[in-house]
């Protein structure tokens, strides 16, 4: 026994030392297949029944073009680290500046709620004159004024630090935006000037990169955030109540006769706007996915919390509670979908991810949602669940 061992251990080795193909070679045994994805091909649309009504669907992984291209392989090649955002602590881990290349911007451990009526009062505070606010987008805009108008420290700040030349005029955008981690904010400034007596209204720039009088003007905010965080615990209902509300919800059918609502929106706010309007619609949420932009639904209950649809005690005791059996059988479970295409949101209702809602049933759906977005955008801060607006047709 121990001979055959010996002859079959030595048999490899030989094999081995020898490069036999079959065992290590390209098609061998033993061969590496970490990159047998690069010769994957893309096969032909899949094929529905013709009596299902379904959305034409696009590829969630598509192979790019250059992928299996066999002549420019380079697999010695290193993907770099992306470079950590510099972070500059200001003695306060409420807020803080990020620098990215020639960005800078404020974090905040805030919602966007709580940081908007904070930045709107050092605005007020310091001299600026609030021309337009836009809570669905987090915006405040200022008039143009003269540095003279403003606070003396800061008019100091803005013409030594931020080269603010005489017989300037300025105004300035704050935009406060959802962070990434959940529960923050981010705070972005831009600064425009112009000569004192024009006219002219020059437009936003969608440049992140930040000027010296951005840069001086966001280390004067900073400060006055610090300096007010203590003794600020006011909510803005107006930001809290409208700010994730889109500017316009319209109801569309597209050319397949499916419904659907279009959202002038990103998607982020979207998927919070749409959350709060399943609620208001007194619909019940059963899951959701952020990822798929998916909020599974059931239309047959209405939007209670799990704790409030539990028998009491003598319902237990006498079984009056119902079964999950007969719950799961009255059940009409369909999914919310939020679609981002270009600059606005498209959300549908389906049954599959495959297969549409029936049209009547989207369309019932998809206008009590309007509704209640409509009036949330109407009314800020004061609509609550199960409550539209009365003179309202779903």
């Amino acid at each position: 026994m121990k001979r055959v061992l010996g002859l079959t251990t030595l048999g490899l080795a030989v094999a081995t030392a020898s490069g036999c193909s079959w065992v290590w070679g390209e098609h061998g045994y033993f061969r590496d297949r970490g990159n047998d994805y690069l010769e994957s091909r893309e096969t032909g649309p899949m094929q529905v029944p013709t009596d299902v009504q379904a959305k034409p669907l696009d590829p969630l992984l598509p192979i790019p073009a250059n992928v299996a291209d066999t002549q420019n392989r380079s697999y010695g090649f290193e993907v770099p680290k992306p470079q950590a955002l510099a972070v500059q602590g200001s003695g306060n881990e409420q807020f803080s500046v990020q620098r990215s290349g020639n960005a800078r911007w404020l974090a905040a451990q805030k919602v966007p709620a709580n940081v908007w009526p904070v930045a709107r009062q050092y605005l007020t505070d310091n001299g600026f004159r609030i021309a337009e606010e836009r809570p669905q987008t987090g915006e405040i805009i200022t008039a143009w004024q003269s540095p003279t108008e403003l606070s003396t420290p800061l008019a100091r700040s803005l013409s030594t630090n931020g080269r603010l030349q005489p017989g300037t005029e300025l105004r300035t955008r704050l935009r406060i935006e959802p962070g990434v981690q959940s529960g923050s904010s981010e705070i972005f400034l831009q600064t425009q000037t112009r000569s004192q007596g024009s006219s002219s209204e020059p437009s936003w720039s969608s440049s992140q990169n930040s000027s010296a009088l951005d840069d001086a003007l966001l280390n004067q905010v900073l400060a006055g955030l610090d300096r007010s965080e203590q003794g600020s615990g006011s909510v803005s209902l107006l930001a809290a109540g409208g700010y994730d509300t889109p500017e316009r919800v319209t109801y569309e059918v597209d050319g397949s006769g499916v419904p659907m609502l279009v959202l002038e929106s990103d998607l982020n706010r979207a998927w919070s706007s749409v959350g709060r309007a399943i609620e208001g619609a007194d619909i019940r949420v059963d899951d959701m996915d952020r990822s798929l932009g998916v909020y599974y639904v059931n239309l047959a209950e209405g939007a209670q919390k799990p704790e409030e649809r539990k028998p009491g005690f003598f319902g237990r005791l006498f079984g009056k509670g119902e079964t999950k059996e007969e719950e799961d059988a009255r059940a009409r479970r369909f999914q919310v979908r939020l679609t981002s295409v270009g600059n606005t949101v498209q959300v549908t209702l389906d049954k599959t991810i495959n297969t549409a809602a029936p049209q009547d049933i989207a369309e019932g759906v998809l206008k009590k949602l309007q509704t209640s977005m409509q009036y949330a955008l109407r009314n800020p801060g004061q609509r609550q669940s199960g409550q539209l607006d009365p003179g309202a047709q779903p």
